[in-house]
């Protein structure tokens, strides 16, 4: 029986380069999507297509913990429970702190943290009745470094290492290993809606000299999904070239 793993904001970028490499490695694949509905659609018949795995696409907003808890329900119903866990729904933003609104950093909050505990909260009751598990969140190189500006992105990436740290020790007697990847700067949509003046100085500071790849991400993913890293929990995994602020 293949194991399944559900990730969140999963149809595009990032996400989608998850999907696509642990289906090839014979994961099967449960994406959750927002707005992106025509994407995972697509995904879903490229995966199904090319692999011998199931394929799952739910619409929901892990913002929102009764969505959360109805859609951990439909995936035990339809594909047996969730074994790996990744936490890739994020927003990012570049505006300077006296531009931001509270409700534009609020709503930050919700996509890149609350989600995140909802999401791992729901999975953990099913992951501890099996006895294993896996829950893997999305990072960043900014939540070491910070950014010029958009100060609402690095804090709840801050608080992504925070909580990746506390839940690996919560969890690691269930034999459940949580994990962080801090992907540096990479070729997604997020990325190319930055203004040139912020990329190019961090392209300088990279000493591979270039910007990563979303399968560059997706590889630390599928190694740390995988039993190859079964003595691996609590770690901060920096995917970033070297790259330093």
């Amino acid at each position: 029986m293949n194991k399944v793993v559900l990730i969140t904001g999963g149809a595009r970028g990032i996400g989608s380069a998850i999907a696509l490499e642990l289906a090839k490695h014979g994961y099967d694949i449960v994406i959750n999507y927002l707005t992106s509905k025509q994407p995972a659609k697509e995904l879903k018949e490229k995966i199904e297509s090319q692999y011998h795995v199931r394929c799952l696409t739910i619409c929901a907003d892990v913002s929102d913990v009764d969505q959360v808890n109805i859609m951990v329900s439909e995936i035990e119903e339809k594909m047996g429970g969730v074994d790996v866990l990744i936490n890739n729904a994020g927003i990012s933003a570049n505006k300077k702190i006296e531009d931001t609104t509270s409700e534009e950093f609020m709503h930050i909050m919700d996509i890149n943290i609350n989600a995140m505990y909802n999401t791992s909260k729901a999975v953990t009751i099913y992951m501890k009745k099996q006895g294993y598990g896996v829950i893997l969140n999305t990072s960043s190189m900014v939540s070491k470094y910070g950014q010029p500006s958009g100060i609402g992105y690095p804090t709840s990436k801050f608080a992504v290492n925070g909580f990746t740290l506390s839940l690996a020790r919560e969890l690691a007697s269930y034999n459940i290993r949580v994990n962080a990847v801090a992907p540096g700067i990479t070729n997604t949509d997020m990325v190319k809606k930055l203004p040139q003046e912020m990329i190019e100085p961090l392209i300088k500071s990279i000493p591979l000299g270039r910007i990563g790849e979303p399968k560059d991400i997706a590889n630390a993913y599928l190694f740390l999904a995988s039993d190859m890293a079964s003595y691996i929990t609590g770690v901060i995994l920096s995917v970033d070239g070297l790259a330093r602020s």
